[in-house]
């Protein structure tokens, strides 16, 4: 299966660590649209959960962020991206 440079990168980057949030995507990988490069991976078969987490900023103040966790199973796909 064909995929974009987006699309390595991110799949690269799960399979070295398992998970990333917005704040990793945009300061490991320059992809300010995470969640649209999952629903591409998604769509071509690549199971991604997602969970949400709750942290504080720096102000004190409570958020919510979604982590994406790749799924056990897609190993096989390290020799499509690689």
């Amino acid at each position: 299966m064909k995929y974009s440079n987006k699309e390595t990168r991110l799949m690269r980057y799960l399979q070295e660590f398992g998970s990333i949030t917005s704040m990793d995507a945009i300061s490991e990988l320059g992809d300010t649209r995470l969640a649209a490069t999952v629903f591409l991976l998604r769509k071509k078969g690549i199971d991604i959960i997602s969970t949400n987490e709750t942290n504080v900023n720096r102000w004190g103040e409570r958020v919510t962020y979604t982590r994406y966790i790749l799924q056990e199973g897609n190993s096989n796909d390290k020799q499509t991206v690689a």
